[in-house]
């Protein structure tokens, strides 16, 4: 797995404990399906960016960790997947130690990339 950009090293480092692993994991899960990705900061959250797009992004909060695929419609087009995290227009709400499936996430992030 390649090295963390000091910037979002900080951001991870300011994680509860409780949350780390499931935010890390969610960075390996999201960098096994698009490994050239650059991890920046944006809208203060650990940010993957592809060819200048935004296709996922990670925030915790202090009751879930929130996975942000940058559209709304992104999400619309899983119900299945919404049906099982609480959800609102632009976010999945996952619980604090319960990363998205791998495939989940797949599915999430192509669908952003054939948005773009």
């Amino acid at each position: 797995m390649k090295k963390i950009p000091d910037s979002v090293a900080d951001y991870y480092a300011s994680a509860p404990i409780s949350h780390k692993r499931t935010l890390l994991e969610m960075r390996t899960r999201i960098l096994e399906v698009v490994p050239t990705a650059k991890e920046v900061i944006k809208y203060g959250m650990p940010t993957f960016v592809v060819d200048g797009v935004e296709v996922a992004g990670l925030m915790f909060h202090k009751y879930h960790i929130g996975y942000y695929p940058y559209s709304g419609s992104i999400l619309e087009k899983y119900p299945d997947i919404c049906a099982k995290y609480p959800t609102t227009k632009g976010a999945l709400q996952m619980p604090i130690d319960q990363p998205l499936l791998k495939g989940e996430v797949k599915k999430l992030v192509k669908a952003k990339l054939a948005l773009g």
